[in-house]
């Protein structure tokens, strides 16, 4: 682990202008928080300007020639661990989380990763499904525990993300799991 407490890097994957997806963000950084036992960053794919995957040697090589590349590597390689914040787009999830993905390789084997979903009435869970086989390229370690919204433009009220009680508890879990894949204390 890269310190005492275990880092998580919360990616908030949607990049558009207007989004509904920052206001998902700051709940679930909130939620986060009550989680004594890890650090956790918020780390927005809208502010790395990632391009369109473009490096000469495959990522495994860890040979990155791109400026870009070389500090989205070095901030992902700060983390422990991740949680994925994805809308669902046509039954899959943003093309910026795949090509933040693709950049890179050794950075993402064997962390813990875990999902918070939304969108409309499958609450952004094919997006999920979606990213399963992706993530297990990496060898990494997928949390079952998710937090899944539905109906996402009606929980989103003037900017503010109105949890129910399910995703409360969806959250506690998938913290609480993260952290025991980490080895971290938690409350």
């Amino acid at each position: 682990m890269s310190q005492s407490r275990p880092v998580i890097h919360v990616i908030l994957a949607s990049v558009r202008e207007v989004r509904l997806g920052a206001a998902i963000a700051d709940w679930v950084m909130a939620q986060a928080r009550t989680q004594t036992g890890l650090s956790v960053e918020l780390v927005d794919l809208r502010d790395h300007s990632l391009p369109l995957f473009n490096e000469p040697h495959h990522p495994r090589s860890g040979k990155y020639t791109r400026e870009t590349t070389k500090n989205w590597s070095a901030k992902v390689s700060e983390a422990d661990g991740f949680v994925f914040i994805t809308p669902e787009y046509n039954h899959a999830y943003p093309a910026s989380l795949k090509n933040a993905l693709d950049h890179l390789s050794a950075e993402w084997s064997g962390k813990p990763v875990g999902f918070v979903s939304y969108g409309g009435v499958a609450a952004g869970t094919r997006a999920v499904e979606a990213l399963l086989p992706v993530i297990a390229c990496f060898e990494m370690k997928p949390i079952m525990q998710q937090v899944n919204i539905p109906f996402v433009g009606a929980a989103v009220v003037d900017g503010v993300f109105r949890a129910g009680d399910v995703q409360v508890q969806a959250a506690e879990a998938m913290f609480a799991a993260l952290g025991k894949a980490l080895g971290a204390a938690s409350d």
